[in-house]
């Protein structure tokens, strides 16, 4: 049963600005883990490849079992809060206590210290589950309309993208500035200095997650029955919506693209060009055009189709990296390489809001495909997807780094040789775009929900939901 939809205008605006500042915190987390995490477990930890090559995919494998299991959790909640928020707030709480353990290793070594990165690591995978499967599960309950929904996936896209931009540029800055003592690398970088940065990033991600709750009414929610967690009831939801299996592939490869880039990036500005601080101004780039490509999907959606539009961010991502790996890794002109980095951005960043709008359009295609709706599990495989995304550029880069001795390279201290320094560029942005190019593939040969179904799918969940809510003030009466 759904609850009447909230009034139109101004009111509306500002629920939506209010839920998109919670993307804000939980992005300072995501990004941290996801962009510098690898570096830090390396390079100023010393861990060795082989740890990190083993101990991501059997992260992976009980983020199968706890992420569906938490859309579970999440579609059986019943609170006068609604069944989103108070998990937000649990999560985000959870979550920065978490990231504030994992980037600090209390001078550990040795066995210990990979036991204790290892469950801090599992740790982080959860509490994020916690406030990340709710949060973006919000999005379908806020309207079933198509150009709201944009509105409001737009937004959040925004928020997000500004937390990540945080992350990347004043991270090398502020890294440096916060550490201490003769721990601090030739590049900046300290234990002290990434522990201090994380327990800020944690404590801005409650504040960020606490004004999403304060300012965000939940009022088009579906309640259905009830269900028990099962691994068939997952495999059903999975099996029985072929978007979605569809969805999980494409988005997982531009994904996996766009993580590699992000994780490798330290890499390549520390260790191949010897200027971590050049990252910044290459991150503010990057962040000019991802806000930039939020303005794509309003301006092109007046004379394409979601799906036109979508494959035109991909074809942007594509061109821009393929400049990249030019101007780059190849001619090491760094500034050109730096404004390419602008038409890469603005095509992820426009793909990403669509990615977004695509799993709302999933949910409901699930509803009038089998007659549940399931919007927490559907939208827990976003979760667990964005996982297995970083999965891929995990075992893509420590490999890499493996088979280019990068460890030995980095405990002689003399530097890196020229094979390694252009072979950290191609990770960064070569085999991003190869990522991108398979994605775009697989999505247009494969995904459906557009034209007649798209049609079909949005008058079949109108002309229920105003059904209900008759019937609702029929039982009032």
């Amino acid at each position: 049963m759904a609850n009447n939809p909230g009034k139109k205008g101004g009111s509306n605006l500002g629920r939506y600005l209010g839920y998109g500042i919670g993307a804000v915190g939980l992005d300072l987390s995501y990004g941290l883990f996801y962009s510098y995490l690898s570096y830090y477990l390396s390079s100023v930890l010393g861990l060795k490849e082989a740890f990190l090559l083993l101990l991501t995919p059997l992260a992976r494998i009980w983020d199968g079992v706890n992420d569906p299991m938490m859309g579970t959790i999440v579609d059986n909640t019943r609170t006068k809060f609604g069944k989103y928020r108070p998990w937000i707030l649990i999560g985000a709480v959870s979550n920065a206590v978490v990231l504030a353990l994992l980037f600090t290793s209390f001078g550990m070594s040795g066995t210990k210290l990979y036991i204790y990165i290892g469950v801090m690591y599992i740790l982080w995978g959860m509490t994020n589950t916690m406030a990340d499967i709710p949060y973006w599960s919000m999005v379908p309950s806020f309207t079933s309309d198509e150009k709201e929904r944009n509105t409001v996936a737009t937004i959040a896209r925004t928020f997000s993208g500004l937390g990540q931009g945080i992350i990347t540029i004043a991270t090398p800055i502020l890294c440096p500035l916060l550490s201490k003592g003769m721990e601090v690398t030739d590049k900046g970088y300290s234990a002290s200095g990434f522990s201090k940065w994380a327990i800020i990033c944690g404590g801005l991600l409650i504040f960020f997650s606490l004004v999403c709750v304060l300012c965000t009414k939940e009022t088009n929610v579906v309640y259905g029955e009830k269900q028990k967690f099962s691994f068939k009831q997952i495999f059903k939801v999975i099996k029985s919506n072929d978007q979605l299996v569809v969805f999980m592939v494409f988005a997982m490869l531009s994904n996996a693209g766009w993580y590699l880039t992000s994780s490798t990036a330290v890499y390549y500005f520390s260790d191949s060009l010897g200027a971590p601080k050049a990252q910044s101004l290459f991150q503010t780039i990057g962040t000019v055009g991802s806000v930039l490509g939020l303005l794509v999907i309003p301006v092109l959606s007046k004379r394409f189709t979601k799906r036109t539009i979508y494959s035109i961010s991909l074809v942007m991502s594509i061109l821009g990296y393929g400049l990249m790996v030019l101007f780059g890794p190849i001619l090491k002109i760094t500034i050109a390489m730096d404004i390419c980095y602008i038409l890469a951005s603005v095509g992820i960043s426009s793909m990403f809001v669509s990615q977004t709008i695509f799993l709302a359009d999933i949910v409901d295609y699930g509803e009038y495909k089998n007659g549940t709706r399931n919007e927490s599990i559907t939208f827990s495989m976003k979760g667990f997807l964005q996982k297995m995304a970083y999965t891929i550029q995990t075992i893509v880069l420590f490999t890499s780094l493996r088979v280019m001795d990068y460890n030995a390279q980095l405990e002689a201290g003399l530097g890196f040789n020229e094979g390694t320094k252009t072979g950290i560029g191609i990770i960064a942005f070569g085999v991003p775009m190869l990522f991108l190019l398979a994605s775009l593939i697989v999505f247009r040969k494969k995904f459906k929900i557009y034209g007649e179904l798209a049609d079909k799918v949005h008058d079949y969940i109108t002309d229920k939901r105003a059904s209900e809510a008759a019937q609702k003030e029929n039982n009032a009466e």
